[in-house]
């Protein structure tokens, strides 16, 4: 097999420009802004808008400095890879145990709320049934290989994209008062109470949430070892991120608020559909739930392909059983998407004879690790960029730009997220579990050096 469609790993470069394109945008818009977005606006008011130019922003960088690396060094295991080879064997552990692990616990509660979806249209189908349908059908397009993967999403993207643009679409012809009888103006952006309702506190909390809404989006970084061209597709789908936060996130939000008091957004239902509503569209609330299904399909097949990759190149380190390290003829970690895909099963079944607080923790790790994710990606770029040689540093073909200010910056924002989390009574248990969660993987850590 020639190495142009193989990378050194062993698995298949067959995702396109395309692909790449729309997974990075999938990576960004999930089922939270379809109906999570009210919560966020209910804290900051019209201001959210500043939170989510911010967030994007520090994102952004987040994303320069994974592919810096992505673009000299595409691996699958990515930033797990990364820390392993410039921060040391146990930043490599920790980093991809905990993404892997956040895929997971992102996979079970996508499952769940499916079966709530489905049940919308289908009251009497039991949510596991739905769960197990939708498990056997994305670990059947994984398992094909990864080009199959890239397709479905990219028509999963594609779908997401398509509602938001015509909600945004529906939204300008509401303000400018097409087809009714006065306009309606942008007014709403500064009534009842003002621009920052709930003043500094308010918006400084919401970057919380706000940041969180954005988890997904390193996925490009995983995709970078199947990339038919990773030095071409990486820079390109990275350097579009935060503009497309701020079409899709804030041009969004900002049409929302400016048609309804920011006070009664989600007190009547998704936002989303009371535009479509509003502007005669049959069946609005069908086709927004059509879309969240693909929504939560499209992040549960993500987190299939991120989590068989990462036990994947866990096990080319050594952190893994040695089992993750096999392909399929295919060349698909099958294995790592086989045994993922049946803890995820195991839980979601689990689900219905636990008490909810098991999913409280699962919940709780998950927003940590989120935090522990950006974190090392930001560390292990200054290391990877301290490693090399001035010339070393003139050959990069997607340099981080100012270097360590930039990664400072941000790396000083996710010690202000630990913090700002503190003041948040559904984020406190996190602060707790956190600290365990990173214990626990030291201690298998150093149980396993020892054998």
């Amino acid at each position: 097999m020639s190495s142009s469609n193989q990378n050194q790993e062993g698995l298949q470069r067959s995702l396109s420009e395309r692909h790449i394109q729309m997974i990075a945008l999938g990576g960004a818009i999930g089922v939270g802004l379809f109906y999570g977005s009210a919560t966020t606006i209910q804290m900051a008011g019209p201001a959210i808008t500043l939170s989510y130019t911010f967030g994007g922003f520090i994102i952004f960088i987040i994303m320069r400095a994974l592919g810096e690396m992505a673009t000299a060094e595409p691996l699958s295991g990515s930033f797990s890879a990364y820390a392993y080879r410039y921060v040391g064997p146990f930043s490599g552990f920790l980093t991809g145990w905990t993404y892997w692990f956040l895929w997971i616990a992102v996979g079970m509660a996508e499952l769940t709320a499916l079966g709530v979806y489905v049940n919308y249209w289908y009251p009497g189908i039991p949510h596991w049934a739905s769960a197990l349908v939708a498990l056997v059908l994305m670990v059947a397009v994984n398992l094909v290989n990864v080009k199959a993967f890239g397709e479905f999403e990219f028509w999963f993207a594609t779908i997401k994209v398509v509602a938001i643009l015509g909600m945004i679409a529906a939204g300008i012809l509401i303000i400018l008062g097409v087809g009714q009888a006065h306009p309606q103006g942008l007014s709403n952006l500064w009534r009842n109470g003002g621009f920052m309702p709930n003043g500094i506190s308010g918006l400084v909390l919401s970057l919380v949430m706000v940041m969180f809404s954005f988890g997904g989006v390193e996925l490009i970084g995983i995709t970078a070892g199947e990339a038919e061209n990773p030095q071409s597709t990486i820079p390109k789908a990275i350097n579009t991120v935060f503009w497309r936060v701020l079409i899709f996130y804030v041009g969004a939000i900002g049409v929302m608020m400016a048609i309804y008091p920011w006070n009664e957004i989600g007190t009547q239902g998704s936002p989303f559909v009371l535009i479509f509503d509003r502007i005669g569209i049959p069946a609005a609330a069908s086709i927004i739930n059509a879309v969240v299904i693909t929504a939560a399909l499209s992040s549960f097949n993500s987190g299939l392909f991120s989590t068989g990759r990462m036990l994947y190149n866990l096990a080319l380190q050594d952190n893994a059983p040695k089992m993750f390290a096999r392909l399929s003829p295919a060349g698909v970690p099958r294995n790592g998407i086989l045994v993922s895909s049946s803890i995820i099963l195991i839980v979601v079944v689990l689900n219905y004879l636990l008490p909810s607080r098991a999913f409280t923790i699962l919940s709780a790790i998950t927003t940590f690790a989120m935090v522990i994710t950006w974190t090392s990606i930001l560390v292990t770029q200054l290391k990877f960029r301290k490693s090399l040689s001035p010339d070393q540093v003139e050959q990069l073909t997607f340099k981080m730009p100012a270097n360590k200010l930039l990664s400072t910056v941000a790396l000083i924002f996710m010690g202000v997220l630990l913090v700002l989390m503190s003041f948040i009574p559904d984020m406190r248990f996190a602060l707790a579990v956190g600290p365990l969660w990173i214990l626990l993987l030291y201690l298998g850590f150093r149980l396993k050096g020892s054998r």
